[in-house]
């Protein structure tokens, strides 16, 4: 879901009754005056401090919107891509009465202004859903870095278009996108048909404080984010040639020998993203069936939930090249693993191939594991129909793939 990048002083709900004070037609001369409704309707009571200023036109625009509270002070509000409402910049107050003005016109000059005055309902005492959100502020990220947000507890079918509605992506360069949610409303991910271009401005916001969500909750908090793309880096790795191909702006710089998970604890071939890097981290498998060890690692970069990293692994650089032996990440060299580190960003690609097990929704930021047409499937609203992968095709393979996160734990393998 997108806002307009215009900000106009305006807010307050989007669905619930209609209006207040119909004008009787200001039309010029005999031009006919637009028709126009306003949510919430006038001397509306205990409304959702997550309520925006919703409107229906026939025969016109919305032309002007203007939000006050209680102290005569405007409420600054961003209008939604559609033309159905006026989100506010930032939550409304509890228990704080507010008027929205709205002025819609007719192609002919003609005019219909309505006024509502509504009241905000007390704190909730419902319980929250809590959101996190994987994307933030003030950082460079790879070419296939997605948005997500994960729920805890997941987000019911019935709630996931509200819920979608009020989670918003701008791009600048504008290069438009589409939510999708996992099967069980755990994760929802944002990415457009073809990865960001570098240099491409993200700017994230989940506004769910107060946002009734199902019949007993509500959204905890509002959350922003802005930050930019950075270089193109794919990272290629197949278990048939147990070597890694580093590419930057889809041209090979680097092949690093590599040994992934042995049979018993095998890596997952997919397409995943790097989402978070340690210069030194300890891993601790103690709690897991196949686990019992803790250990020490330098240069770590995840790339999935359930605890795969490309790492040091002096130990095992004999058989890097040649032979699994790993707890299920991708062993490289002391010397290989501090050089990726310089050339990686969180969000670039990680292309696994060819190991015994397919890699599962949601088991890291996988969002790109699954075609454009299967993505869209997930969404909750109706995606665009223009809205298509480019028709070209990459130049090599490692220009594409990409991810999306959810909680999970911080074991790992070797």
């Amino acid at each position: 879901m997108t806002l307009l990048a215009v900000t106009i002083a305006a807010v307050p709900l989007v669905l619930g009754g209609c209006t207040a004070d119909r004008d009787p037609g200001s039309a010029k001369g005999h031009h006919a005056a637009p028709e126009l409704d306003v949510t919430p309707g006038d001397k509306a009571r205990d409304v959702p401090v997550s309520a925006e200023v919703g409107t229906v036109v026939k025969g016109g625009r919305v032309t002007g919107v203007r939000l006050t509270d209680d102290k005569g002070k405007q409420v600054n509000a961003e209008p939604r891509e559609d033309g159905s409402g006026w989100v506010p910049s930032a939550p409304l107050q509890p228990r704080r009465t507010y008027t929205a003005e709205v002025t819609a016109t007719a192609d002919s000059g003609a005019t219909t202004t309505r006024t509502t005055t509504f009241t905000t309902m007390a704190k909730s005492t419902k319980p929250q859903i809590t959101s996190t959100l994987y994307f933030v502020g003030n950082r460079t990220y790879g070419t296939a870095m997605p948005v997500t947000v994960a729920f805890d507890p997941a987000i019911p079918k019935e709630a996931r278009a509200d819920v979608q509605r009020r989670l918003f992506v701008k791009t600048n360069p504008a290069q438009p996108g589409t939510w999708s949610w996992l099967e069980d409303g755990s994760q929802v991910y944002y990415r457009a048909p073809d990865f960001w271009k570098p240099g491409t401005t993200v700017s994230v916001r989940a506004a769910l404080e107060g946002l009734p969500i199902g019949k007993d909750r509500i959204g905890d908090a509002e959350r922003t984010a802005t930050s930019k793309i950075g270089r193109q880096v794919a990272l290629e790795i197949d278990n048939a040639t147990k070597q890694m191909t580093v590419l930057r702006d889809g041209k090979q710089i680097r092949q690093i020998p590599v040994s992934l998970g042995k049979p018993s604890t095998p890596s997952s071939s997919g397409k995943m993203v790097i989402m978070e890097k340690y210069d030194r981290t300890t891993f601790d498998t103690r709690g897991d069936p196949n686990g019992g060890y803790v250990v020490d690692v330098d240069d770590a970069q995840r790339y999935t939930w359930g605890g795969e990293f490309i790492h040091s692994a002096p130990w095992s650089e004999g058989e890097q090249g040649n032979t699994n032996v790993s707890h299920g990440c991708a062993n490289v060299s002391a010397t290989a693993a501090d050089w990726l580190m310089g050339v990686t960003q969180v969000g670039d690609l990680v292309t696994v191939k060819g190991t015994e097990v397919e890699l599962q929704p949601g088991n890291g930021w996988t969002a790109w594991n699954v075609s454009w047409d299967e993505f869209t499937r997930g969404s909750a609203l109706p995606v665009p129909p223009g809205l298509k992968p480019a028709p070209v095709a990459p130049a090599h393979p490692g220009a594409v793939a990409g991810g999306s996160p959810a909680p999970a734990p911080s074991v790992s393998g070797r």
